[in-house]
């Protein structure tokens, strides 16, 4: 009952379901700035490893993909898909302008914000799992050293 009592809350006049009471969709991509590998004295616009960096003062965690361990990694295999993974959110955040979306939940228990970044309504999430660096984010932590 109670949840049919908050759907009941988020239709829209149409009773349609209202989306942006479970994701904040921006209209257009306007956010861009040029980002680097971050360092230890670096932590503005910059990577930190395939799901995770920094925009402006905010540390972002990508909300909707997993992608390999490097601090540390458990094999030398997820060290080097890591690392790959990394490079290439490097190059997709360069490529152009996107949006950041929040879900069900504002930030990690480590601060960071969680967000899904896309590019003309297209998730770079998704083109990392696409591409074999990132696995969609189920929940449960999956080893990248098996199987790999």
């Amino acid at each position: 009952m109670v949840i049919g009592a908050a759907g009941w809350l988020y239709l829209d006049r149409s009773g349609h379901l209202d989306n942006a009471a479970f994701a904040k969709t921006p209209g257009q991509d306007t956010l861009s700035a040029p980002f680097e590998l971050c360092s230890d004295s670096h932590r503005t616009n910059c990577v930190v490893d395939g799901d995770t960096f920094w925009f402006g003062s905010e540390k972002t965690r990508i909300a909707d993909i997993d992608t390999p361990e490097l601090s540390p990694p458990r094999c030398e295999a997820e060290r080097i898909k890591g690392e790959a993974a990394k490079s290439r959110l490097l190059s997709l955040l360069n490529a152009g302008k996107f949006s950041l979306s929040a879900g069900f939940r504002d930030e990690d228990k480590y601060g960071r914000k969680l967000r899904t970044v896309s590019r003309a309504g297209n998730s770079l999430g998704d083109v990392l799992i696409k591409e074999g660096l990132a696995r969609s984010l189920d929940g449960v932590r999956h080893g990248w050293c098996q199987g790999l």
